[in-house]
């Protein structure tokens, strides 16, 4: 029989933050930390360094209805690479060189776009990808190829859980797919505990189905009672949503659930006005506003629990609370006249990573590090990062950080909608993500993830 708990105890107990002075992160003021105004600066290295070009692969969407994702990812991986190349580039003599390829050509030619990126052109790493149904199928590949890999996105919890259990080349520094759904479900419960009646709409790929499947196991504990009225799959890439929309009104819910991402999103949302569809009922996302800002326009409804991928929102922490935020925010608008978003801020981060492993393994080593060094290093890095503090796991080679979703709000101060800032909502990371050590699918379990054993499991049901 499942314990009971009250509904705001434990909401209380998963550490969520609710407002303007929302936590920025577990590792503030931890020793040991790497804060990014120490990574930018420059080192005086030990040892010869070489100075012949550091080569990087960098796969995003360059093309299709996902470039409004894919190419803030290039754009915050370049501003990176401008920087350090700025300060003569990795220890000072190696500049950055980025071969850029599009992962709109789908999964097989990203296999073999990273085989030919690796063999002929021969990277010393390789990074990008977007895609949840692309990182799984390139992190065998780049093990086998032992092509050091930063992954900014693909945050399926797959790549880690099944396709690359034991990772050596392979790291990530976005947050896990899971937490998505999780996030969304504590946002909904905090805010709209009377809801009941919950339509679905997400894209029918590996993100839309684990998006659906961790809300659904999230909600169901923390609002017992819940009933899924309506379910929509509409393909990635599809740019008439109105069956799926006159699908949700006629199941006449008090709120939808959605997981559509990039141009799919904006293309939802301005249909889904003309329907009234806003007005009828509650909306929460888990990624709506992880479009480049500009992309979604003012007739965005206010009030929507507007998702970011659970990852980072260019405007928190705001003003000059955080200075590694307030200076990428300034140097990327300065660069590109616009905003970032998430993929623009991992891209950006998983350079920093870089170059700090680096700089750490020349310490240890002298002269240029080998591969096994920098893995070494990169290896339970903790570093201050614009998105707030950036753990990666040394078990799973995953990066942590806390998650941040909000309600979409018009202000005066920019020509989209951003998140209220009086109403962010945090939650710790740690609070909601399968702990190191846990059993991965097909061993002591056969759920979809480690996260969803470990809900089903751990999770009380609240009441009240």
């Amino acid at each position: 029989m499942d314990r009971q708990v009250n509904r705001r105890s434990f909401i209380n107990t998963l550490g969520v933050t609710v407002g303007a002075a929302a936590g920025l992160g577990a590792g503030l003021g931890a020793s040991g930390i790497v804060p990014y105004s120490v990574a930018r600066a420059g080192i005086t290295p030990k040892g010869k360094i070489p100075d012949t070009p550091f080569k990087t692969g960098h796969m995003t969407f360059l093309t299709g209805p996902a470039a409004v994702l894919g190419e803030p990812s290039l754009k915050g991986h370049t501003l990176a690479a401008e920087e350090i190349n700025a300060q003569g580039g990795l220890l000072g003599s190696r500049k950055i060189v980025t071969l850029t390829t599009d992962e709109a050509a789908g999964t097989d030619a990203a296999v073999k776009e990273l085989r030919r990126l690796k063999l002929s052109e021969n990277i010393d790493m390789f990074t990008g990808v977007i895609s949840s149904g692309t990182s799984p199928a390139l992190g065998p590949v780049a093990e086998e190829l032992k092509v050091l890999t930063i992954l900014t996105d693909g945050c399926t919890d797959f790549l880690f859980d099944k396709a690359v259990p034991n990772p050596k080349y392979v790291f990530r520094v976005t947050n896990i797919q899971s937490a998505d759904g999780i996030t969304a479900a504590i946002g909904v419960a905090q805010t709209w505990p009377q809801v009941r009646k919950i339509a679905h709409l997400h894209p029918d790929y590996s993100y839309g189905r684990n998006a659906a499947e961790h809300f659904s196991l999230a909600i169901e504990r923390l609002l017992p009672g819940t009933a899924s009225v309506a379910e929509s799959w509409p393909k990635l890439g599809t740019t008439d949503f109105t069956p799926h929309i006159t699908k949700t009104l006629s199941a006449n819910p008090d709120l939808l659930i959605c997981s559509v991402w990039g141009g799919d999103y904006v293309a939802f949302y301005k249909q889904a006005l003309r329907y009234g569809l806003f007005d009828k009922m509650k909306v929460a996302s888990t990624i709506a506003f992880g479009v480049a800002p500009h992309a979604i326009g003012k007739d965005h409804p206010e009030g929507v629990l507007a998702g970011v991928h659970a990852n980072y929102h260019f405007t928190y922490p705001g003003g000059n609370r955080w200075p590694e935020n307030a200076g990428f925010v300034q140097r990327y608008f300065k660069r590109w006249n616009e905003y970032p978003n998430f993929e623009a801020e991992g891209a950006y981060t998983s350079l920093y990573v870089l170059k700090t492993a680096i700089e750490r393994a020349n310490k240890l080593e002298g002269g240029w590090p080998g591969d096994e060094a920098i893995i070494g290093q990169i290896e339970g890095l903790g570093m201050d990062t614009p998105a707030g503090y950036l753990y990666i796991r040394p078990d799973n080679h995953q990066g942590y950080k806390d998650t941040v979703t909000g309600f979409s709000k018009n202000t005066a101060d920019y020509p989209f909608p951003v998140l209220d800032p009086e109403r962010i909502i945090t939650i710790p990371i740690r609070n909601i993500s399968a702990p190191a050590g846990w059993p991965k699918p097909g061993t002591s379990h056969n759920e979809s993830t480690a996260a969803a054993n470990w809900i089903k499991t751990t999770w009380p049901k609240a009441a009240g």
